[in-house]
């Protein structure tokens, strides 16, 4: 069986050859060696740990498919990670043994429906289930958990607060436990890693993870259906409730009126809320008072740029979660360059990987340096609603007050409408997020404040210009 293995895999080679395309065939099919069949495993050599991931990612089905046709219904497959392209000499090269899709266990316990068996079942927004118990998935995404999230000066107080809620989740003063900051420092690692210890610590209890661009969608969903009260009802039966990017409620009264319940029953019912937010609660625009009050009742801890010792222990880990060997110089060379985020931090990373395991380039500095810089050069300074109104008034010589300011002068509203213009188009913020920071204004109004400012543009040569001169300074 052990001699076999060259063969069960070309067989394998000729099947998936005629369902990918050449060129990811010969990326990532080509390159990789079989090892040993043993016990009806097959495993494989492939070049670093980001080549195993992408092939989990991308075609563990299409792998496993073409597996089984060969061996059967109980095929597996294991990886042999080995960064062949190390350029140290007389080291050996790190060779990991990996099983092929273990995710670890995220399940929640079907939760018994609190009502009468005479009335309806609730439906599970996620899915519908129809039947007594609701099997709730609880979103959480396993690589999410406090062993891969680094602490330091920058997260500290966040991290101590979340474990210690997720040792005693609703038992501690952190409820709600509000999560800020700006974008790629982490909320959302952090935040799952409670869920994912609280889950491992009290498997009884249901957590569920959800963002509030998916909270707003199955509420809609919700109202057209005529189902809010089943809408309600499956929200307060959650344990440990995770919500992401809170803000994105901004301006949706409805929406806010029915989370407001929500939030209440489960904080009444000593149930666990964990909310993140690219603010403080006291800086939260468009939200109603009553709801902004509420969040502080717990604690609001922020996430804040990490600091070059922290970038510098994350780059470590996450090479040593690839199984890959860096030297010291190409670490701080990247930790001392990027330093906006841990997002961007990782994805410089994984870019300097794919370039050297797909080109056979040494990972060294000469690499780093040529790779690093383009992605420092081509990388867009995140631009703020606050920081576009600020610009806009300085080009009009007027204080940023006048924006929110119930007036229908012409020159305020038409600044108004060119700060509408650039938000919508320099940020990711939704149009009722918009309308909320500038002048209290709802999604319509953004909308026709952008239509007349590009009539405008098209029409008037001195108002191209000037919105020209605004462009150039908030590019700046």
């Amino acid at each position: 069986m052990n001699n076999n293995h060259f063969q069960i895999w070309e067989n394998c080679l000729s099947v998936i050859k005629d369902n990918v395309s050449p060129i990811s065939y010969s990326t990532w099919f080509q390159p990789i060696v079989p090892l040993k069949l043993e016990n009806e495993i097959l495993t494989l050599q492939v070049p670093s740990h980001f080549f195993y991931e992408y092939l989990e990612e991308k075609y563990i089905d299409l792998l496993r498919k073409t597996l089984r046709k060969e061996l059967g219904a109980s095929a597996k497959l294991e990886y042999n990670v080995v960064m062949e392209n190390n350029h140290m000499k007389d080291v050996k090269p790190l060779s990991v043994v990996v099983p092929g899709n273990n995710p670890a266990n995220t399940k929640n316990r079907p939760v018994k429906n609190p009502f009468s068996q005479e009335e309806p079942s609730i439906k599970n927004p996620f899915v519908i289930p129809g039947i007594k118990k609701l099997q709730i998935d609880s979103q959480l995404n396993p690589d999410y958990t406090f062993a891969n999230f680094i602490e330091g000066d920058c997260n500290r107080l966040a991290r101590s607060a979340g474990w210690a809620v997720s040792e005693n989740p609703g038992g501690t003063a952190f409820n709600p436990l509000v999560l800020y900051g700006d974008s790629g420092l982490g909320k959302t690692h952090l935040a799952q890693s409670i869920g994912l210890k609280a889950k491992e610590l009290h498997p009884e209890k249901t957590v569920l993870y959800v963002s509030s661009q998916k909270f707003q969608t199955q509420f809609t969903e919700a109202i057209r259906n005529n189902n809010k009260n089943d809408f309600l009802h499956f929200y307060q039966m959650i344990d440990i409730l995770i919500i992401d990017d809170i803000q994105e409620l901004a301006g949706k009264e409805k929406t806010q009126n029915t989370f407001f319940h929500i939030f209440n029953h489960l904080h009444q019912s000593g149930k666990q809320l964990i909310l993140t937010s690219d603010k403080a609660p006291i800086e939260l625009k468009g939200m109603e008072n009553r709801l902004l009050s509420r969040f502080k009742w717990g604690l609001s801890a922020d996430l804040q740029n990490p600091d070059y010792e922290t970038r510098v222990r994350i780059l470590q880990q996450k090479a040593y979660k690839d199984g890959i060997i860096l030297e010291n110089d190409v670490i701080e060379y990247i930790a001392t360059h990027v330093i906006n985020n841990v997002r961007e931090l990782e994805g410089a990373l994984i870019s300097l990987l794919a370039q050297s395991t797909l080109n056979k380039k040494e990972l060294n500095l000469e690499l780093a340096v040529e790779i690093i810089d383009k992605l420092v050069k081509n990388t867009k300074r995140e631009i703020s609603i606050d920081y576009i109104q600020k610009i806009v008034c300085d080009h009009f010589n007027m204080p940023v007050d006048l924006l929110q300011a119930k007036t229908r002068k012409r020159e305020i509203v038409q600044a108004r409408q060119i700060a509408m213009y650039f938000s919508k188009s320099m940020t990711k913020a939704s149009l009722s997020t918009i309308g909320s920071q500038i002048g209290k204004k709802d999604h319509a109004t953004v909308l026709h404040a952008c239509k007349t400012v590009n009539n405008l543009i098209d029409t008037d040569r001195a108002f191209k210009t000037q919105i020209d001169e605004i462009n150039k300074k908030l590019k700046m």
